[in-house]
């Protein structure tokens, strides 16, 4: 009964995402801004959206870490870049967003090395994976999509604010439209369904945009909600068979990556002035979220739960 509960959700969202991506007209967005002496973080930069985001900005002049769970694979990514962009400054760094311990560890390799952090691109993400854990005891897609960057978030605010102004970029889903967080069962262990936790952990990134935004701006520390659009990735590794095929369908009308990159970039180099802090932007342009995201007594209630979750308390 799981497995077939957890299809028939997979189906809405794969028909939700069909009709997006017909209507969808990818926008021929560019800029020529430099970044020249700015310093990024990008989680999950050995793949996807991250690396091509990663690639783009050290087109730009900027100093890109690829913070990655796999190191082999941040190292190829880094020799990737750094062949096809001339000077490109990158370097791999180990993050796994499942264990606190290392995000722990990564943040002070971060304040050991780096001198300022101008962005904080928190891009990684596990999509609609069968029922795990992280390292500790949180289910899987909301201990890595949403606490993992929450921790690394706050473990990296001083260096932030220090480098003032600067930006913490959140990438989030348009699967945040059918999310609910369930405070009754974040641990997932009463009644799991894959893409309903997935939903859930897209709209805990919008909320705690929204939240982190109002805490940091007098400090000179923007915040922006991503949703980067469907993309041709390896979400779908996780999907079961009957999605996968339909993914397959989707494939030739998908964005590329570099394309899912476009509204990320766009919120790293668009002016201040330009964008609105704690904001939702889609396709280069502010975007509404769902009624859910836009509500501020569940972002103050996930904030408390997930600081209290992390054992942490925030300045």
């Amino acid at each position: 009964m799981r497995e077939a509960g957890s299809t028939h959700l997979g189906l809405v969202w794969v028909r939700r995402s069909m009709f997006i991506c017909v209507s969808l007209i990818i926008p021929k967005w560019s800029s020529d801004v430099g970044l020249e002496g700015k310093t990024a973080i990008v989680t999950g930069a050995n793949v996807g959206i991250g690396k091509e985001t990663a690639k783009d900005l050290a087109g730009r002049g900027a100093r890109v870490i690829l913070a990655c769970r796999d190191m082999a694979k941040g190292e190829q990514a880094a020799r990737d870049i750094m062949r096809e962009v001339k000077g490109a400054k990158v370097v791999a760094r180990q993050l796994d967003l499942a264990d606190t311990k290392s995000i722990c560890q990564f943040a002070e390799n971060i304040y050991s090395n780096e001198k300022v952090l101008h962005y904080l691109i928190n891009n990684a993400g596990v999509a609609m994976c069968p029922y795990a854990t992280t390292v500790d005891g949180y289910e899987m897609q909301f201990g890595v999509n949403h606490l993992g960057h929450f921790f690394l978030t706050f473990l990296l605010l001083d260096l932030l604010k220090h480098s003032a102004p600067s930006r913490v970029i959140n990438l989030s889903s348009v699967a945040h439209t059918m999310g609910k967080i369930q405070f009754d069962d974040l641990s997932g262990e009463k009644d799991y369904h894959p893409v309903r936790a997935y939903a859930q952990s897209k709209l805990a990134n919008i909320l705690f945009t929204r939240e982190l935004a109002k805490r940091i701006e007098a400090l000179g520390v923007m915040a922006y909600s991503v949703d980067p659009g469907m993309v041709n990735t390896e979400i779908t590794r996780h999907l079961g068979r009957p999605l996968v095929s339909v993914s397959k369908v989707l494939a030739c009308i998908l964005k590329t990556p570099a394309e899912g990159a476009y509204t990320t970039i766009y919120c790293t180099v668009t002016p201040e002035q330009e964008l609105v802090t704690g904001g939702y932007y889609k396709d280069c342009a502010s975007e509404e979220t769902s009624r859910a995201g836009q509500d501020d007594g569940t972002a103050l209630k996930l904030w408390a739960v997930s600081c209290q979750l992390l054992g942490i308390r925030w300045r």
